[in-house]
């Protein structure tokens, strides 16, 4: 049977599209979600995808984290179900406490847009098991409040337990603390991350196809369970 791939949709997403093409082009399929339901309909994991979740307006994911959605998605992580959070959703995920730490604007209070080069840290969630820890990868990003913040003592936790996942190579695009792009909870089935993988699926429409790789190592992880 096809593993189930759902992406919710909230008011201000931009990205929901592109990963329900990316789940469909590893092999998954892809099943849209509604912020506003009670019911994830079956699916096998859940990506949260970028955007701007209801404006942004009081901080980035504080609003989203309260949708009806997300009460569901948060039961489901709790029991194992993979969720990926992609920028707008790594907020949402930091928001809802499925992962530690915060995002706020970026050092230098700009939007960055770069196809940014990356390091896999960790390939023990997930979402990262088919990259080779150390690996550089290319995937675009894109963001105004990407910045990682987290006490010294989480940053020490997350670095200590090889919970960093993704770290940017070369320069910092947002000022993130220890170059943090990507960090996972403890059981790795949920992992966050600020580029959008999702935008480099295919050589023809992104730089290269690094991104793919999450969505088909979710897949692999499914069939293992």
């Amino acid at each position: 049977m096809t593993a189930r791939i759902g992406v919710v949709t909230f008011p201000g997403s931009l990205d929901d599209r592109d990963a329900l093409r990316a789940a469909k082009l590893a092999g998954a399929e892809p099943v849209p979600l509604w912020h506003g339901d009670h019911d994830l309909r079956g699916v096998d994991a859940v990506v949260l995808p970028g955007g701007f979740s209801y404006g942004d307006y009081l901080r980035c994911g504080a609003i989203a984290r309260f949708s009806p959605i997300m009460t569901e998605v948060v039961a489901a992580a709790g029991a194992g179900m993979p969720v990926l959070g992609i920028c707008n959703g790594f907020q949402v995920l930091c928001e809802s406490h499925l992962l530690p730490g915060a995002l706020i604007r970026n050092a230098g209070l700009h939007f960055t847009c770069v196809d940014q080069r990356l390091r896999v840290e960790s390939a023990s969630s997930a979402w990262t098991s088919e990259y080779a820890e150390g690996a550089e990868v290319t995937i675009p990003l894109k963001n105004g409040e990407g910045r990682f913040v987290a006490a010294a003592s989480v940053l020490d936790e997350l670095e200590q337990s090889g919970r960093v996942v993704l770290r940017y190579v070369g320069a910092n695009p947002n000022g993130s603390l220890r170059d943090i792009a990507g960090i996972r909870n403890e059981a790795g089935n949920v992992v966050g991350l600020m580029p959008h993988p999702e935008h480099a699926i295919d050589p023809l429409t992104g730089p290269g196809d690094d991104g793919l790789a999450m969505f088909v190592a979710v897949l692999k992880s499914l069939v293992a369970a």
